[in-house]
This record gives structure tokens, sequence and C-alpha cells, in this order.
């Protein structure tokens, strides 16, 4: 809600006489901001308001939530944000920036960058590519890695201030009937109660940390050609003190809310491979479902407000409110293990089949290439010296596979499995990692076919990525010749989404 004294303020900000002439000047409106972009810069006021989960009601408040915004935001932006700029009132009764009189507001002044850098935007176009996804999903994971520890409280009682912050969210706005809003909060906490446990445990554990709070994709953009993250919470401490996996789950929430499950799961992948963090995998589609829940009570509050698109933002909320009811049903764990001689295209098969299995953000994948990679210490685009193939290697490559699938299946998580998988041991070794879960999750071997002529063009026209196989690689696979295999087999040649098609079909 805008105050008049507030929209005097915006007026002041909104003159290009305040600014020396400069125009266009532009005003974009969020649920708690007003930002005004002129020339190269960018003012951001904060809404004269009071929710159950933010206080900007005076002009102090206000000034010193603009203080921290700064401060905090400069960890992860440096150079977007300038400073603060204090609003005040002359003797004459005109608005100036620093003058000697009584404070009327704050703004955090910032560099002015093209909206079209914003994720959301570069989503909609169609920019946004596994690349760039990639390197935000390592950048968030360095992030996370330097956070702050908070030893203070459960984890379980952090998410449950969490759901208490949604009802009364859920409360202040027309948009649910009451009885919806409560058996979704039930249900939100029988979740809670069966993962309580894991939570409190990630607390001890250091998982809690002082984190962005908000991180989907209108506050990351491409800063000098780099994903950045900016406007985190700075308004409340409780907020943004959260489990890691729960300040990443914004972003995933946002992806797959948009249409865009194949690069939640990616990101959620490429974090984890950094993170090693397996033991909170089960806990996504949870934290996934908070996410939207909030994100539906923030909207539907929103919808509220004087002068907004009732229809607009109510179905946008509702939207979100049935996706955390979707997020909160149950999905049977399941093993897919893709093998194949190099070229046969199992990663990217693998790439395109994880987000179609098990629930939200998807299955994770365990990839032979990736964790050779990772026991040497490298990235996964770091080429390797024939040393690191040699079998003992290899069979450590393959216990650690068979590690992790496991310790997901356990959780009643969904796993993709990638190798080349020619030797018939370390096929058995994979097949019993379904078997080791304890809760029988269904095991699925598929085999890539194609003509050694096809797998030889392919290796060599192949660029970048994490495999170092090479034709010679190829040539010696194809002299083991592996024509025991028991999976089911499909024809590599097929384009990606025809060999998928055929895997859910079985």
């Amino acid at each position: 809600m805008m105050t008049e004294e507030q929209d005097g303020t915006i007026a002041f900000l909104a003159d290009p006489a305040t600014h020396g002439g400069l125009e266009p000047i532009n005003i974009i409106h969020t649920h708690i901001s007003v930002i005004v972009l002129v020339g190269d810069r960018a003012f951001k006021m904060k809404k004269a308001l009071k929710l159950p989960y933010v206080d900007f009601s005076t002009a102090t408040i206000r000034e010193e939530a603009c203080r921290k915004e700064v401060s905090f935001n400069r960890e992860t932006a440096p150079g977007l944000y300038l400073g603060v700029r204090r609003i005040t009132r002359s003797a004459g009764g005109a608005l100036e920036f620093e003058g000697d009189g009584p404070l009327v507001d704050a703004v955090v002044e910032m560099t002015r960058f093209e909206q079209e850098q914003l994720f959301d935007r570069m989503a909609v176009a169609g920019r946004l590519t596994p690349a760039l996804m990639t390197e935000a999903a390592r950048m968030i994971a360095e992030y996370h890695g330097k956070a702050p520890v908070v030893a203070a409280g459960g984890g379980a009682d952090n998410i449950a201030a969490v759901l208490d912050i949604n009802d009364a969210g859920f409360a202040t706005s027309s948009v649910f009937a009451p009885e919806t809003i409560a058996a979704l909060g039930a249900r939100f906490r029988s979740v809670l109660r069966r993962h309580a446990p894991l939570l409190d445990r990630r607390a001890e554990g250091g998982r809690v940390r002082c984190c962005h709070g908000d991180l989907h994709l209108r506050n990351i953009c491409l800063l000098n050609g780099k994903p950045c993250l900016f406007d985190c919470i700075e308004f409340s401490a409780q907020i943004a003190t959260i489990d890691v996996l729960y300040d990443l789950a914004f972003l995933l929430m946002d992806l797959w809310h948009r249409g865009f499950p194949e690069f939640a799961n990616l990101v959620m992948n490429r974090y984890l491979d950094e993170t090693g963090d397996e033991e909170g995998f089960c806990l996504l589609p949870f934290f996934m479902a908070v996410r939207a829940a909030v994100r539906a009570h923030v909207t539907a509050t929103q919808a509220e407000e004087p002068g907004q698109d009732l229809d607009r933002l109510s179905g946008e909320a509702k939207s979100y409110f049935d996706l955390a009811q979707a997020l909160l049903g149950d999905s049977a764990p399941l093993l897919v293990a893709i093998g194949g001689l190099s070229g046969s295209g199992k990663s990217t098969v693998a790439d395109c089949l994880a987000p179609r299995i098990g629930a939200a953000p998807g299955a994770r994948m365990v990839e032979s290439d990736r964790i050779r990679k990772a026991l040497h210490g490298v990235p996964a685009e770091t080429r390797l010296p024939v040393t690191a193939y040699s079998p003992e290697v290899s069979a450590k490559v393959y216990q650690e596979m068979v590690r992790r699938a496991e310790t997901i299946l356990a959780q009643g998580g969904s796993v993709v499995a990638d190798a080349v998988f020619d030797d018939p041991a370390k096929r058995h070794l994979i097949e019993n990692a379904a078997a080791g879960a304890g809760n029988v999750p269904e095991f699925l071997g598929i085999w890539l076919d194609a003509d050694p002529a096809l797998l030889m063009q392919r290796v060599r026209r192949r660029v970048g990525g994490p495999s170092d196989a090479n034709a010679d690689v190829l040539a010696g696979q194809l002299a083991r010749n592996p024509t025991d295999v028991a999976w089911r087999h499909v024809d590599a040649s097929q384009p990606p989404d025809a060999i998928v098609a055929a895997i859910l079909c079985r």
C-alpha cells in the first residue's frame, strides 16, 4: 500500500529535473518496492507497508533496510550497489537528496542494467542455455560454501517458522478459501514431521546458513557476461537464515513453474556435483513446495492492493498454490542405467530423461565421466591423462556411482546412471544398487545400440563436455564387442526425444 507521502516521493524520483534533466524515466512496481530507472542509474524505494514477513512502516526503518540491502548485496554483486540516498524535505517544503531537513524516505542507488539481462526475461526470450545455467549452479554452490553458518535453532523449527509465515500471509488475502488453506497447511506439517530428523541433522551439520533468501530468476542477472545474484533478503534475518537447499529450491521451483524442468534438473545436478550434498536430495520436492506456497501467498497479497490486476494475479497465485499441492505428492523411486559405447549419446539421453522421472526436480544423474573428474579434483571439462582410466581408477568410479545411487534411492529418490557399462561385472554392480537400497526401487537397464561408423563420426565431432573418449578409446571398445548385454536395447541413431519416449514407454 502506497502512502500519499510516498506518492510524492515517487513524483520526485520520476521528475527529470531531479536527475539533471535526464529522461526517459521508467517506473517498475514489485510487491514491496518501487524502482525508478533513469540514465545509467536505478533508484529502489521500499513501500511503506507492514506484512507478516516484513515491516517498512516508517522512513527510519526503510533507511536502515536500505543500508542493510547495500551491505548484504555487495557480497554477490560488487559494483551493482552504489549506496543509499536519503530524501529529505527542505525548509521550503521541496524534496531533495541529502538535505539538512527531516528524513522523508531513503532509496538504494544502483548501477542500471538492461532489464533484458534478468534471467526471468531471458527465460521468456529463450536465451537461457545449459552452459549458462551450469555456471549459475556453480556460482550458487560457491556462494553457499562461503555463507556464514548459523548455529542457533533446529532445522525443523526453521521450516516450521516459514510455514507459520505462509499461514499468516494467506490470512491477509481473500484469493483462497480458508478450508483450502487449512488443508494445504496440514499436508505441509505432515511432511515436515517426516523430514524433521533430517532437517535437524542438517542444521547440526552446518547446512543452515545466512543465505540469499529470495533466489528466483528475477533476482539473477547477466552482468559482464556472468550470472550475478542480487536483491537478497535484508529485512528479515529469520527468512534469510535457512537450509542451503531451501535457498536453492526457490530457483528450482521458479524454473519448474515457468515450464523449464530441464533447467531445474540441470541446476540441481550441477549444484550437487559441486557440493556433494546428496543427503538432502529427498528434501527438494518439499522445499520446492514450500517455495511455491510462499509465492502463492505473496502474489495473493499483491492482488489485494488497489489498482492491481486482480484476475491476473489471482490466477497466478492459484497456479503456485496448485504446484505446491502437486509437489507434496509421492513418487516411486526408479533407477535407470543407460549404457552404450562412446558416441551412443548416453549423456544427452540422460539429460533429457532425468527431468521426466521421479519427483520434481527430477532424477539425480550419476555419471561416470563427472565422477572420475571429481575424484581427480578437476572440473568436468578438464581432460585427464590415460592413467586416470586404469582398471583400478575405473573400479573406484563405479563404486562411487553405486554409493551415490544407493544414497538417493534409499531416500525414495530416482536416479539415472550414465556410463559405458560394457563390462558385465559393472552392470551387475549398478543392478545391485537397486536391490541394496532397501525400498526395492524399480530398475531399468537401457543399452544404446548404434552402427560403429555412426559412433566414430560422433566421437570425432565431439567438442567440450566431460567425456575424454576419442577414436582410439572407441576402437578399443568395439574390439571388445560386448554382445551379452541383457538390458533393453534402443536404437541410438534416433533423436534424443525419440529415445527418451521409447524408454518411458518401457
